[in-house]
């Protein structure tokens, strides 16, 4: 299993254009083969911060992830969006356990 970890920053006055092409985002991924979990969150100490988690069952997903359309359309909104700052993080992780 693959989690990736980390964050987006734009400018707090762009999120409401942001909005309707990150859902379209995370509903697209959710849909994909391999997607188990998708999340957008704005932090709620810093309007321009926006926390991601995704879970992918292995490598071969996410490499098919990387490769559709709606993960192009998305990038290709960064400059109009504002998106500059990216930090994200792949860890590999173990199978889940109960807490």
């Amino acid at each position: 299993m693959l989690v990736i970890i980390g964050t987006i920053r734009l400018p707090p006055g762009r999120l409401d254009a942001a909005r309707p092409v990150m859902e379209r985002m995370v509903r697209a991924s959710r849909a994909e083969d391999g997607c188990l979990e998708y999340c957008y969150a704005q932090d709620v100490l810093d309007a321009g911060l926006v926390r991601i988690t995704e879970v992918w069952r292995d490598r071969a997903a996410l490499d098919a992830h990387f490769r559709t359309p709606h993960i192009a359309d998305w990038r290709s909104s960064w400059p109009a969006l504002g998106i500059g700052e990216r930090n994200l993080v792949l860890y590999e992780a173990g199978e889940p356990m109960p807490t």
